[in-house]
């Protein structure tokens, strides 16, 4: 069985849809400063050109793991 582990930031744009960034494989433990820290300059310095809009707050982010096995 392999695990796989991301962490998703959720974000609101400046027309108040969500977007998500992803990360794979993030370092282990994942510290909830370092974070919000980058969640933070994320909105503040506006590095991503995105079809939804200006990301404009931080809504919060989730360590999410899946597992996957070969079947027969």
């Amino acid at each position: 069985m392999a695990d796989k582990m991301i962490l998703q930031m959720q974000f609101l744009t400046d027309s108040n849809k969500k977007v998500h960034i992803n990360i794979a494989n993030p370092k282990q433990p994942v510290d909830q400063t370092a974070v919000d820290a980058a969640m933070s300059l994320i909105v503040e310095k506006n590095i991503f050109l995105l079809p939804q809009g200006n990301i404009v707050k931080q809504v919060g982010a989730a360590a999410i793991t899946t597992s996957s096995s070969t079947v027969g």
